[in-house]
Parts: structure tokens; sequence; C-alpha cells
């Protein structure tokens, strides 16, 4: 007959679908009991009702009817208790926030905040590309959506429905590896933030300090177009942020580029480069239309004192992916757009020795 060590050896080899930790680790496995060739298991589950309730019934099944002298699988489900789930965030979070309330930034390597001067220019565009690039290489990515108002990440990356929370703890839903918070989680689409500064400041405060992103290797935070207080706030509480300044390549959305990485240099936080999107629209033949000019990116990186990581070409297939919900890294066609991304991926990599 099989013993309760080998059942508890099985369950170690299953892990929560949002901690990506073993439920035993987790506490979660309440009580194992053996009747000849039956097992049965109670298993408390973090929150009443979790969304991942079937995939951890159907894991542990599976594991333990793998077993030699497991004929039959039961499982009772209950939930932990407000205490249980207090613990469980301590443990997953210990010192989350530092006495001052600034986030605790070791769970990531590298954070890169992707700016522009206006809307309109592709920014959050740059960044779920960018975010699909860098995890296509292998790299755990988070992308923190501090664009408040004009949340658009999660239609971009195809990321839909509210996140868990645990005793306050947000756990980031997850596509392809990549880790999302946005407000645009919480909301439908369709409806308008109508809210004052300190409400602003206190739900990106939130997202840095009550988000369990694990272990990341970059973070990528999209802010709001601009030099309004979000994009102050964040550069404050996220001392080892870099910024990435993302432009097209007229004069008229540069020169408002520009203003973005002086007020960088104001609040002390590094330029890591410039991103020309929109950069030229490549004809059959392989030759470059350049529709909106030629050198803003060049122009801007220059002043800053930083090169130009990526010329991002016009690309249909781009906009259709984004609005599909697909990154274009994601599609197998051999796109100008694609490419560029997957090579400005790899220069930050380099960059950022990750």
């Amino acid at each position: 007959m099989v013993s309760k060590d080998q059942i508890y050896d099985i369950l170690r080899e299953v892990d929560d679908p949002e901690l990506h930790r073993p439920i035993t680790d987790l506490g979660m496995v309440e009580n194992v009991n053996i009747d000849n060739s039956t097992v049965a298991v109670k298993i408390k589950l973090t929150i009443p009702g979790c969304p991942m309730k079937a995939r951890i019934s159907d894991d542990i099944t599976n594991k333990l009817e793998s077993l030699e002298g497991v004929n039959k699988v039961e499982i009772e489900f209950g939930s932990m208790n407000d205490e249980e789930r207090a613990k469980l965030r301590q443990q997953l979070m210990p010192g989350a926030k530092a006495e001052d309330d600034s986030p605790n930034l070791d769970f990531v390597k590298e954070i890169i905040c992707v700016a522009s001067g206006k809307g309109g220019v592709g920014k959050s565009t740059v960044t779920a590309n960018l975010a699909a690039a860098l995890s296509e290489l292998g790299l755990k990515v988070g992308v923190l959506d501090a664009d408040v108002y004009g949340f658009s990440i999660p239609r971009m990356l195809g990321v839909t429905g509210q996140p868990t929370i645990i005793d306050n703890m947000i756990i980031p839903p997850e596509r392809n590896g990549i880790k999302l918070v946005s407000m645009g989680l919480f909301l439908d689409e369709d409806t308008p933030v109508i809210w004052r500064g300190p409400l602003l400041h206190k739900t990106v405060q939130q997202f840095m300090t009550d988000v369990h992103w694990d272990k990341l290797d970059v973070m990528l935070v999209d802010l709001p177009p601009g030099t309004g207080d979000i994009t102050i706030t964040v550069a404050q509480k996220m001392s080892k942020a870099r910024l990435l300044v993302v432009t097209t390549p007229q004069k008229a959305a540069s020169n408002v580029a520009l203003r973005v990485g002086k007020m960088a240099e104001k609040v002390e936080l590094g330029v890591l480069g410039v991103i020309e999107n929109m950069s030229f629209f490549q004809l059959p033949d392989g030759s470059k239309e350049y529709v909106f000019g030629q050198g803003g990116g060049s122009e801007v990186a220059d002043i800053l004192n930083t090169s130009v990581f990526a010329e991002i070409p016009l690309d249909s297939e781009l906009r259709q992916a984004s609005d599909e919900g697909n990154p274009i890294i994601w599609s197998e066609k051999d796109s100008p757009a694609r490419q560029a991304y997957l090579k400005c991926a790899d220069r930050l990599k380099l960059e950022l020795k990750l």
C-alpha cells in the first residue's frame, strides 16, 4: 500500500498555477488519508472560489493516479482563513515595503520606464512588443502599466479578467510568461478613470508594493505621456530604474520627447536610450519611404547623450497584431517590425547584462 510520505512527495511536484510554488510549501495541503487504494486529500485554496481550482484538482489527480497502488483519488476543497492568508502573504512578500513606504525592489534586476513626450507615438505598443521580445529571449518579464488614464497594455497582450487578490496581495496574470498589472484589469475597457492626483498616486504605489511579482529579470513600466505627477512619482520611488524614450521622426514629436529626457535628468533617472517608432515604411522592393521625416530619434539621442536602440518601421501587421492581443513577436511572420523588436531586445539584454 502507498504511504503518506509517498503522497506528500508527489504533492510537492504540484505547483499553484498562479503562485508557482509547490502546494505543500504554501500550506495548501491540510490533510491526507489513505484507505487501501483510495487516497483522499483535503486542499485549502488561497481564496474561496479560486479560479484555478479545476486545474489544481486535475494536477493532483493526475500525479497521484500515476502512483502504483492508487486506484482512486478524492479531493475535498476548503479555503484559507484570514490569518492563514496573511501568513502566506508574509511568506511570499517579506519586507515588501520599507519604513518610508518605498517599494522593496529586490525582486527585479532591471527596471525600464518607457516614456514619451506626447501621446500617439506608440509608446504602449513599444512596451508590449518589447516585453514579448525580451520574454522570447528567455527572460522573466513583468509589465507595470502606470498609464492609469490611458491603459491599453491588457488589450495588446491579450490579457483579460481580474487578478486574484490574497490578503490585499495582487497576483498578476500571465501571458506567455509575461506578468502584468494594469488598471485595465480592474475596469471594463471603455470605463473612464476620473480621479484626481492622490488616488492616482495611491494606485501606482499599490502596483509597486502590493503585487507578487516573484523574481523578474526585467520590469517594463509603461508611463503616461508627458512629465506629469505619475512619471515623477515612479522616478522617485524606483531609484534603480532607467528611461527608454519613445519618439517618432518628426520634429513635433522629437522636440517634445526631449522634455521627458530633461525631466529624467532633474529627478536623477538615467536615460537608457531612444526608440524611434514609425521610423519608415519599407516598400516591396526593399527601399524605405520616410513618411514622417528623418532624424528625430537621432537628434533626441544626441542631445541626451545616449543612442538610438531601434528604428521600428510602420507595419500594418504590427497594428493588427496589437489590436488582436497577439504581439507580432509571437507571430511566425518575418515582418520588418518583428525583426526590429527582436534586435532591440537583444541589444537591451546585452546592455543590461541579463
